[in-house]
């Protein structure tokens, strides 16, 4: 056995790695030891094929910590954006206890999906305050409701025509959009000239660029408190973690 065989895994690693690192003199290991130690980490990964999973995993842990905390600090800096924006649309209490902020495109299935635990929480929970985020994501069908949503908060209706448009089953096109928006009582006309104001368009180009900074890259995605929740969540876990804010959590 060599002393390069008698070494310990880590040591074997640590010298493969400093074999090829450009700060080691091109002198420290000829051509016979780099070979025998790459032979010897390869046979070891070989026989041991969970080491490579766990220093994937490993790896895997680190970029999320990472990503979080990235996603931390950007939720800080654009704290009023989020939570106090005057012109997204805001139900509930709107001194609640808890803010709950649901980033959502009205092709999604699994904003759909969220609805009914949404209007619960609305329902149930007086003292919750939540945040409506247009985040049309999904084509140019996604962007003309969320034009049309926004204009139909000018008419005070924007819960109503939500809740329309959301519930609809079947293929979004821009009639059903206007159809949905008529059934709840809003305006028509004055929805179309509204729809296409520089304010309305200047708002959604603001969502687009916020949930880009806060790597949110799909719908819905939702903020409670201070967590970011992504994916579509039950009823029960929401109320979970509402009351897990609640209580300082």
């Amino acid at each position: 056995m060599t002393f390069i065989q008698k070494l310990p895994l880590a040591a074997l690693l640590g010298l493969t790695l400093a074999a090829g690192s450009p700060s080691v003199q091109a002198d420290t290991f000829d051509d016979a030891a780099r070979d025998e130690i790459g032979e010897i980490v390869r046979e070891y990964l070989r026989d041991n094929p969970d080491v490579v999973l766990e220093a994937l995993r490993e790896m895997e842990r680190r970029a999320a910590a990472e990503q979080e905390a990235e996603r931390q600090n950007a939720m800080a800096a654009l704290r009023s954006q989020i939570f106090e924006d005057p012109m997204t649309p805001v139900s509930g209490n709107p001194d609640g206890d808890v803010t709950v902020v649901e980033f959502f495109d009205y092709q999604c299935g699994y904003c759909k999906r969220v609805l009914p635990s949404m209007m619960n929480v609305l329902e149930t929970d007086p003292n919750v305050r939540i945040v409506w985020k247009e985040l049309p994501i999904l084509g140019e069908v996604s962007r003309f409701a969320a034009e049309a949503a926004m204009a139909a908060a000018k008419q005070d209706k924007y819960l109503e025509f939500h809740t329309a448009v959301m519930g609809h089953r079947g293929r979004l096109n821009e009639d059903v959009v206007l159809q949905r928006a008529q059934s709840v009582g809003i305006d028509i006309e004055q929805l179309q000239i509204d729809m296409k104001s520089d304010e309305i368009k200047a708002h959604l180009d603001a969502n687009l660029e916020l949930a880009r900074s806060l790597n949110i890259g799909g719908t819905p995605a939702m903020i409670i408190g201070d967590k970011l929740v992504p994916g579509a969540i039950s009823n029960e876990q929401m109320v979970s973690l509402i009351e897990e804010v609640r209580a300082g959590g």
